[in-house]
């Protein structure tokens, strides 16, 4: 089959299940992934321009406001209580300090804010110092993004009384692999904190995480489960696993760089309005291959020197990587 072939094939309508709302089946985004790579860069670059102004990236910077202790199995996470990662448990931080960080953010150059916090869930009590973080992070002219767990009644809409722009809760992986990574919830559960977010007119920010042990199949399912939301996220986080010692998945074998630019292009054609973010383990890339990662779609960083307990790349040399390549921030 020829890529353009490939690409009729792909782009069309699916025809199992209702049209309206499978719009991209497994198999459809797997012949993505089959496309010969230059000529997947190529097609995604071509969505791209179709909807976002070439070269304009966004940079958001995340910041962890409540480390460590959650109760939660993620094998791939530094901050679960099951896990002994060398990671000290730490309270709620104060707000003074949660703003400094955020206007550190703004000076450098973010124009979005993200908090997260290590909890399940928050109870309404964790919840109140949290509007109100939300509330003065948004007088310095900053978008803001939580990150709390799963969400229970009533709470994403008082998230949005307090202006909270976005709300992330990713799916991880594909539904089939799911139980191989998590056990003590289920995707339904995190399907459930993101049908509360759009309820309450919150924007989603919500994507997976690559190099987890699954398939190619199995990304291919994760961006499907992704596309066919409705309507897909406002910011789709493509993370590659950082193998944290301690944790479950620490020993794994490394994804083939090729493969994750693969998913980043499959993530930008099946979700062609959608901020497509390179997140965890960024640290680990070299400049050449989020090079790639721009070319395939990329249109989006966190930016910064801390992912909440990994590593990140530091900001002036995001700043020179950015001159080199002719990237302006947005």
């Amino acid at each position: 089959m020829t890529s353009t072939s490939t690409l009729q094939f792909v782009r069309k309508a699916a025809s199992d299940g209702n049209p309206a709302e499978v719009r991209w089946r497994v198999a459809d985004v797997q012949a993505l992934f089959d496309m010969p790579f230059m000529d997947l860069l190529f097609r995604a670059q071509q969505v791209h321009r179709e909807h976002f102004t070439a070269g304009e990236v966004q940079r958001s910077t995340l910041l962890s406001i409540k480390t460590g202790g959650c109760s939660e199995d993620c094998g791939y996470c530094s901050q679960s209580a099951r896990y002994d990662t060398g990671l000290e448990r730490e309270r709620l931080m104060p707000i003074d300090e949660v703003l400094e960080h955020a206007r550190a953010a703004k000076a450098k150059g973010s124009s979005r804010f993200c908090m997260g916090a290590a909890w399940r869930g928050p109870k309404d009590k964790d919840l109140v110092p949290v509007l109100e973080m939300v509330r003065e992070v948004k007088k310095l002219g900053l978008e803001t993004c939580v990150t709390l767990g799963m969400l229970g009644e009533g709470q994403a809409a008082q998230l949005a009384d307090a202006g909270l722009d976005y709300y992330n809760h990713n799916v991880d992986t594909a539904p089939e692999f799911y139980g191989e990574v998590i056990t003590t919830h289920t995707l339904q559960d995190r399907l459930d904190t993101l049908d509360r977010v759009r309820g309450a007119g919150i924007n989603v920010c919500s994507g997976g995480i690559v190099g987890l042990g699954e398939t190619q199949l199995g990304r291919a399912g994760l961006i499907a489960q992704l596309a066919n939301m409705n309507p897909p996220p406002e910011s789709v986080p493509i993370n590659n696993l950082v193998q944290i010692p301690g944790t479950p998945l620490a020993d794994g074998g490394k994804l083939d760089p090729f493969e994750f630019v693969r998913t980043v292009a499959a993530a930008r054609i099946t979700m062609p309005t959608s901020f497509v973010r390179l997140s965890a383990g960024r640290q680990e890339m070299s400049d050449e291959l989020q090079a790639l990662c721009f070319m395939a779609g990329a249109n989006s960083i966190f930016y910064g020197e801390r992912l909440l307990t990994t590593d990140n790349p530091d900001a002036g040399h995001d700043e020179q990587l950015f001159v080199r390549l002719g990237l302006t921030a947005i």
